[in-house]
């Protein structure tokens, strides 16, 4: 159990199927993320809600740490990728500083997709379904 308080909120987003716990994945891969007995799921976004520890271990390949150990945050996102955003984490780890800090990372990821080209597919592929 993760500690999250059972509201109605919770309760509901349980029961229509859009929060739902998975145990932790073994990798991620270009389209979402796979276990090691060959269960897969695809995914757009991953959100590490990992509580007041920073748990980023998990970023290691992406070699994201500083020679301190750190990993130095431009606003929210990680200085050495500009694709990683790192809510509530450093200067953004607090309930007011992550909110504030959210709208931020979702206005650069909006910003990156629109100059990568992204933002377009992903309007195409929504109009198609």
């Amino acid at each position: 159990m993760t500690g999250l308080p059972v509201t109605d909120a919770v309760r509901r987003a349980r029961e229509q199927g859009v929060l739902d716990r998975l145990p932790m994945f073994d990798r991620i891969t270009p389209t979402g993320v796979v276990w090691d007995d060959g269960r897969s799921v695809e995914a757009d976004v991953i959100l590490w809600a990992t509580g007041f520890r920073p748990a980023v271990d998990h970023l290691a390949p992406l070699k994201l740490r500083e020679p301190g150990g750190g990993i130095r945050a431009e606003n929210t996102r990680a200085a050495r990728d500009r694709r990683v955003h790192l809510v509530g984490y450093g200067p953004s780890a607090s309930t007011i500083g992550a909110n504030r800090a959210g709208r931020a990372a979702v206005l650069s990821v909006l910003g990156l997709l629109e100059e990568t080209g992204g933002l377009d597919r992903t309007r195409k592929a929504e109009a198609a379904v």
